[in-house]
C-alpha cells in the first residue's frame, strides 16, 4: 500500500493511494497514522478494510494538500556520511560505525510545503535521502531480522543550516532541526512494496539542474544494518524515523565555492518508486 495524508496542516486526514492514481479518505477505519496504528498491527487492518469497503470510501480530491504521510514520530534519527562520494566531498573519513544524529519531530512538512531559511541562517543546504518508517517497536534487534521491523519507505529531504551545524559549536542537531526542515512524501511506501530497499536511483535538482544522482546501493550500511544498530543504543518506536543519509552533490562540496540556497530558489528530488517533491525555498520569518 502507499499510505498518505492530505488536508491543511494540523488537519490531515489519512488516505491511501490506488494504482490508478485514486485519492481514499480512510479516516472512517483510522484516526491517524500514528503509533498507536503502526504498533497495533495497522497495517494488515487497513489492507483488509480497503479491500473490502474501499470501493465506498469517498475520494479526495486531486487538489488538497500533500502532508507527511505519517503523524509527527518520537523521534527522527538521521545518519550521517552513509555515502562514500559524500563523506569524499566533506573531506571526512570514512565512519568505522554509522553516525548518529537527531533532527527535531517540529520540522517534519508535507513534501511540497515551502522550506524557510531560519532567521539568522546564510547557508541553507540540501540532502536528498531515504526515510525508513519502523513499524513494531525494536531494541537489540538483530540485523538478520530487522527488516521484520519496517513498515515501510518513503522519501526525505533533510535541509541543514551548514552556519548553524558546523560554526556554532555543539551537535549537529541544531543545525537540521528549523520548522520546515524535514519535508517527507508524497507517501509511506509499505516494505511488502519495496522489498529490496538497496537498489533505488535516488535525485535532487536545484532551479532545474542536477545536484544529486546517485542510488541507494551506495550506501555504506544498508537498511537493515541501520535498524539494528540505531536499536542497540535506544528502543525505535512504530512510527520512528530513520533517515539513511544522502550522497554527494549537497551545496556543501561545491568547488571552489558552496552556492546556498536563496529565496526563490526551486528545488524538486525523487526516489524511485517513492515519488517526488517540489520545495520552493521563501525567506526569513
Amino acid at each position: 500500500m502507499k499510505l498518505a495524508r492530505f488536508g491543511e496542516p494540523g488537519a490531515e486526514r489519512p488516505g491511501v493511494l490506488l494504482g490508478d492514481g485514486t485519492r481514499l479518505d480512510v479516516s472512517a477505519f483510522v484516526r491517524e497514522y500514528d503509533e498507536a496504528f503502526f504498533g497495533g498491527d495497522g497495517l494488515r487492518g487497513l489492507a483488509g478494510w480497503v479491500a473490502d469497503r474501499g470501493s465506498a470510501a469517498p475520494r479526495i480530491d486531486n487538489g488538497a494538500r500533500v502532508g507527511a504521510p505519517f503523524a509527527r514520530p518520537s523521534k527522527i534519527v538521521c545518519i550521517g556520511l552513509n555515502f562514500r562520494d559524500h563523506a569524499a566531498e566533506s573531506q571526512m573519513d570514512l565512519p568505522k560505525e554509522p553516525v548518529i544524529f537527531f533532527k527535531s519531530t517540529t520540522a517534519l512538512a508535507g513534501p511540497n510545503d515551502p522550506v524557510r531559511i531560519p532567521r539568522g541562517g546564510t547557508k541553507l543546504d540540501w540532502e536528498v535521502e531515504l526515510a525508513v518508517v519502523i513499524g513494531r517497536a525494536a531494541s537489540n534487534v538483530d540485523e538478520r531480522r530487522a527488516l521484520e521491523h519496517v513498515a515501510g519507505y518513503a522519501l526525505h529531504n533533510d535541509y541543514s543550516e551548514r552556519s548553524f551545524q558546523l560554526e556554532r559549536g555543539g551537535q549537529w542537531v541544531k543545525g537540521k532541526s528549523a520548522d520546515t526542515f524535514a519535508p517527507i512524501g508524497p507517501f509511506l511506501a509499505t516494505h511488502d512494496e519495496i522489498p529490496d530497499a538497496q537498489g533505488l536511483g535516488m535525485w535532487l535538482t536545484v532551479n532545474g539542474a542536477t545536484r544529486q544522482q546517485s542510488s541507494t546501493a551506495n550506501m555504506i550500511f544498508g537498511v537493515a544494518a541501520l535498524v539494528g544498530y540505531v536499536s542497540q543504543f535506544m528502543t525505535l518506536l512504530p512510527g520512528d524515523v530513520i533517515s539513511t543519509g544522502t550522497p554527494a552533490g549537497v551545496a556543501l562540496g561545491m568547488k571552489p565555492e558552496p552556492v546556498y540556497l536563496r529565496a526563490g530558489d526551486v528545488v524538486e528530488l525523487g526516489i524511485d518508486r517513492l515519488g517526488r517533491a517540489r520545495q520552493k525555498v521563501i525567506a526569513q520569518a
